[in-house]
């Protein structure tokens, strides 16, 4: 493991604030990854809302994972600054 990473929470929120927009196209799967093997199906991605590019790049992700069952904008308070991506259980990777 890298010295300099640092774990992060398996809680199902993921805030890519704190990330770099360049790591969100590994990031994301993994994120995804790790929550199915918790047992976590539904996860809040956090992009925020400024330009849309990054919640561009999300939705793209998501619309090319096996994995996510659907996807949608958080609403509430958040508006459409998070992504609600409900995941399909471990072993079950149907096509879309």
């Amino acid at each position: 493991m890298d010295e300099d990473a640092t774990r992060y929470p398996i809680d199902g929120v993921l805030d890519l604030h704190e990330f770099r927009p360049e790591d969100t196209g590994s990031l994301v799967p993994e994120y995804l990854r790790a929550c199915r093997a918790e047992g976590i199906l539904r996860v809040r991605i956090v992009h925020g809302k400024g330009s849309g590019a990054l919640r561009q790049s999300v939705h793209a992700i998501l619309e090319r994972r096996p994995e996510v069952a659907r996807f949608h904008l958080a609403g509430g308070q958040s508006g459409w600054g998070a992504t609600i991506a409900h995941l399909r259980p471990a072993g079950d990777e149907q096509s879309k």
